[in-house]
């Protein structure tokens, strides 16, 4: 090679949009409404992180070509949030060997969105490099009913069919997202289109498919407290995921945290073929919860 020097594949800027607003889980609205957002001291219900993911597949199939979609893995850590009417870019370093790079996300005005890795197939991520930093927290509250290698209750069967309403928790359908989302591709929605010969779901929409039944399993969360999305990755195992698939999910808490706001819990949900046996796929996800947001938690602490 001539040169070493940091090439960057750069995408247009996009403006998500937010499809979340009418959002209920726990029997109260989150923080994707305006009211809600603002009550605990955010400028206006943000976009949901896994949107920004959409933005990244143009880029990562230039470079990886089908097998991003069959074996790829995103691993982030969201940074800001982003309004609806704020635009976003994303950005993919192209490796210069091997199957992982560095990805991330920044609002038109360069603020950071997310900070994220990219590979296909094995290979540590961004999430393993944060998880491995993370300190026993000193004392939870909302979360003190957790531990780490607790299992979901059940195996939760889930699939996506193309106007399927995802519930309260995604009160939408596939179609619905595809018509707005920020990078379509007639692979979401057209079989003869897809090199797989079936539509395939959209990278943001694996999280939704993962999450919409996470109520399922059962884990003793006290509320009504408000969380959102710090940590994400989404790694296809035997990719991609097919439109009108039925799917069973299995999930494990992975791992505990807190900061000086939030208490989190970092489940891994894996995603196999319908009959339990075959592993496609798999999300980990760091539920951060807004300790301000439940209402016994000062009253708590203060009983030591």
């Amino acid at each position: 090679m001539t040169f070493d020097t940091p090439l960057t594949l750069r995408g247009p800027l996009r403006s998500p949009r937010q499809m979340l607003a009418e959002q209920e889980y726990g029997g109260h609205i989150s923080i994707h409404d305006d009211s809600m957002a603002e009550k605990l001291g955010f400028r206006a219900g943000p976009i949901e992180g896994p949107t920004h993911f959409s933005l990244f597949p143009p880029l990562l199939e230039h470079i990886w070509g089908e097998a991003w979609f069959e074996r790829g893995c995103i691993s982030a850590h969201y940074q800001n949030m982003v309004i609806e009417g704020e635009e976003t870019r994303a950005y993919v370093e192209v490796p210069r060997e091997g199957f992982e790079t560095r990805v991330w996300a920044e609002k038109a005005d360069g603020t950071p969105v997310l900070e994220a890795s990219a590979n296909l197939g094995a290979g540590e991520t961004l999430l393993d490099r944060r998880m491995a930093k993370l300190r026993p927290p000193k004392r939870l509250v909302i979360l003190e009913d957790l531990h780490v290698g607790m299992k979901g209750a059940v195996d939760e069967m889930v699939r996506m069919d193309p106007d399927q309403n995802m519930g309260a928790l995604y009160p939408f359908s596939l179609n619905q997202k595809l018509a707005a989302i920020t990078e379509n591709s007639p692979w979401y929605s057209d079989a003869k289109a897809s090199p797989w010969g079936r539509a395939i779901i959209p990278l943001e929409m694996v999280s939704v498919l993962a999450e919409y039944s996470n109520r399922l399993a059962g884990f003793p969360v006290k509320g009504p407290a408000v969380g959102l999305y710090a940590d994400q990755e989404i790694r296809m195992i035997q990719g991609p995921l097919f439109v009108g698939e039925d799917y069973l999910v299995r999930r494990e808490i992975v791992a505990l945290s807190e900061s000086a706001r939030t208490e989190s819990y970092w489940v891994r949900s894996r995603i196999y073929d319908a009959a339990g046996k075959i592993q496609v796929a798999e999300v980990l996800l760091n539920h951060a919860t807004l300790k301000h947001s439940y209402a016994g938690y000062e009253a708590a602490m203060a009983k030591g």
